[in-house]
């Protein structure tokens, strides 16, 4: 007897694997794919590599919230499921450039057995082929055939034992499963731990936000597929970095994403024999953007989002939920939204309702169905700007009541461009937004659609100096290098294009140290706004001496609760780290203390007041951990007049006090070190 089930946007895959009901970045986001993990794809990264500025790391995740002793039956990649990563890198053709397409298969060599490895035997043993297509074509060149899949890092007797695989240890068998193809895309497909890190018992309890918060992935695994994939293969004219006509080429952005799909008819036997399929291929679960699915999307169009390419016109139909955001009401304190009904997120993020720039135009109200930037609609000042009605003004100013089309909607759907209101209100003439600023980033792709864009040019932030964690590496991205730009006088006194600390961040592509959650909810709360000249409202442009008013602060100090990883990351590809194991040959292996990786915060971040001064000068400063810190008081010409030696302080908000009565009025410097690295430079003016 056989059972035959079809539905247009539906599959089943779900006879293995165990249930769990909770989110993550893409982890369960949709009600049906939640019943068919191994297609779900739960999270993806794009990034050049720090090792080599001629190649582009891209690993997408799959199979949520894997328990490390997920025995007897252990996770693995699917059959009968189409794994595929998407690149699009030029904006006049339709569809993906390239489409690296994965399928595997699964094989019992001992099926007479209850273990998984047993005598240097797997059962449920994942190989799989590799396929590329480029440009418009339904012809794929296959480039790897039976590549290797590590097993599940089951314990020490399944691994090392002599009586299971006899292997040095795990970690050399994730480097013999790295193939390379005759076209120079490296690949590693396996088990991994889960990269993501998150809050998700505060996220989604209401927007209950801890600080700390707990890592709800912390000791879970996934599956990936990762790949180093030369930029000279992903450049749509065959360009390597050092074509680029700068570090933020348009020419070199590419937008990625990642989908699963399954046949649409699937046939369960009750013989016991492996279940058939046929019909058209369905996507049935995709990944561009983290995050868009859980909080852009709402829950009854979720299963929908899933089954639409990314860069198609079905997405139009959801271009208003990224116009007026549900989470923008939550940012909201005023009559108009519910931010006192979550004071997670509204005690320190808000939304400019009132933003009124240097110039003293406005103001400007980006509350949902407010009127945002619309007002601007048809001035001349738009002409050469990102807002050019001949462009795309009409996709940025599309109406009246779709404020935040200038900023959440480029976030998650077109990328940035390098153009005005685009840059960083530093040196702007006037103070006008919507003159020429700093350039910090362009990861414009000019079609519409939920892709993680990257900038291929962009140069990579190192991760270590000299052997040692780069300090500079925050886990805040963009954000952390905007607010370089504004406050580093190494930065802030031209407009010349500089190379910044982490302009290689989110939401410039995705690196493993990005802190998503916290990155996307202050640009929900206007952060990105403000950085181009739209502060926020306790800005006066008549009475301010600095842009970092309080309700500026208090937004790009906000935390998500968790800002790094459960284990470090590896220095080389695949740069994800080995799976945890269950069983260590006596307990099941506890969670242990982790380093410090990336930063909570757009960098340790220090304000002095009142500036200008005439004599008593307070320094406000916040770490996201425990550091030594010092602050350098400079003349005019770098000479050192004072130093202020805090010592080791505890992560936090601090304030110091400094008495300047003895210096002649002029031009000052406070040089900000945190563990003897200077990583902010603030102007000063002593006054009579």
């Amino acid at each position: 007897m056989k059972h035959t089930f079809s539905k247009a946007i539906l599959a089943f895959g779900f006879m293995m694997m165990p249930a769990f009901y909770s989110q993550a970045s893409s982890h369960r986001e949709a009600p049906f794919v939640a019943q068919d993990p191994q297609a779900d794809n739960i999270d993806l990264y794009a990034f050049k590599s720090p090792n080599d500025s001629n190649k582009i790391i891209i690993i997408a995740n799959y199979i949520p919230m894997e328990l490390p002793h997920g025995g007897a039956t252990w996770y693995t990649f699917g059959q009968n499921i189409r794994y595929e990563i998407h690149i699009k890198n030029d904006a006049t053709t339709s569809g993906d450039d390239i489409t690296y397409r994965f399928s595997f298969d699964i094989k019992n060599e001992d099926p007479n057995t209850i273990f998984n490895i047993r005598q240097g035997k797997q059962n449920l043993k994942n190989t799989y082929k590799l396929e590329r297509r480029v440009g418009a074509t339904n012809s794929f060149t296959t480039l790897i055939t039976n590549g290797v899949v590590p097993p599940p890092n089951i314990g020490p007797r399944s691994i090392e034992g002599a009586t299971g695989l006899a292997a040095a240890n795990y970690d050399s068998l994730m480097q013999q499963a790295i193939m390379t193809s005759a076209s120079g895309e490296r690949v590693y497909a396996g088990p991994i731990d889960d990269p993501y890190f998150g809050d998700l018992g505060g996220m989604f309890d209401l927007g209950g936000y801890r600080q700390p918060g707990r890592d709800a992935l912390a000791k879970f695994n996934c599956h990936t597929i990762a790949m180093e994939i030369p930029v000279s293969t992903l450049q749509k004219s065959g360009k390597k970095v050092n074509q680029a006509l700068s570090m933020l080429d348009p020419d070199f952005v590419i937008g990625v994403w990642a989908s699963a799909s399954r046949p649409a008819i699937m046939t369960f036997s009750d013989t016991g024999a492996a279940p058939s399929t046929s019909g058209n291929w369905v996507q049935i679960s995709r990944v561009g953007m983290p995050l868009t699915n859980n909080i852009i999307i709402p829950i009854g169009k979720k299963d929908l989002w899933n089954c639409i390419p990314s860069g198609s016109a079905g997405e139009n139909q959801f271009i208003k939920y990224f116009n007026n955001p549900e989470v923008g009401l939550y940012v909201d304190s005023s009559s108009n939204g519910y931010g006192k009904a979550v004071p997670g997120l509204s005690a320190y993020l808000r939304i400019q309702s009132a933003s009124t720039p240097a110039t003293g135009i406005g103001p400007f109200d980006f509350r949902n169905t407010k009127s945002g930037l619309f007002p601007l609609k048809g001035s001349p000042a738009l002409i050469g700007t990102a807002f050019d009605p001949g462009t795309y003004g009409n996709l940025f100013l599309p109406n009246g009541n779709s404020p935040r089309s200038v900023d959440v909607l480029p976030f998650f759907m077109t990328g940035f461009p390098n153009q005005a209101p685009y840059q960083l209100a530093v040196l702007k003439a006037g103070g006008n937004p919507m003159s020429m600023g700093k350039p910090v980033i362009n990861n414009f792709l000019p079609v519409v659609g939920d892709m993680l864009r990257l900038n291929m040019a962009t140069p990579a932030t190192p991760r270590t100096i000299g052997g040692l964690p780069n300090p500079q590496l925050s886990s805040m991205g963009i954000l952390a290098a905007m607010m370089q730009g504004v406050t580093n006088t190494t930065f802030n006194t031209s407009t010349n294009l500089q190379n910044i600390p982490n302009m290689d961040g989110f939401p410039n592509g995705r690196r493993l140290e990005d802190d998503v959650n916290s990155i996307t909810l202050q640009m929900m709360g206007g952060a990105f706004l403000a950085g181009m000249g739209y502060y926020y409202d306790d800005y006066n442009p008549n009475t301010a001496t600095t842009v970092l008013t309080p309700q500026y602060l208090s937004t790009i100090g906000f935390s998500a609760g968790i800002n790094h990883n459960d284990t470090t990351f590896k220095a080389k590809f695949p740069f994800v780290q080995q799976p945890w194991r269950a069983y260590t040959g006596g307990q099941y292996e506890a969670p242990t203390a982790v380093p410090f990786i990336g930063q909570s915060l757009p960098l340790a971040l220090m304000v002095a007041y009142p500036n200008p001064f005439t004599n008593q000068l307070s320094f406000k400063y916040k770490l996201p951990t425990s550091a030594k810190v010092q602050i350098e008081l400079l003349d005019i010409n770098g000479r050192l007049v004072s130093t202020i030696n805090e010592g080791n302080v505890t992560a936090g908000e601090h304030f110091s006090h400094w008495n300047g009565a003895e210096l002649v009025p002029g031009n000052y410097f406070a040089r900000f070190a945190v563990n003897n690295q200077i990583l902010q430079t603030i102007k000063l003016v002593k006054t009579n």
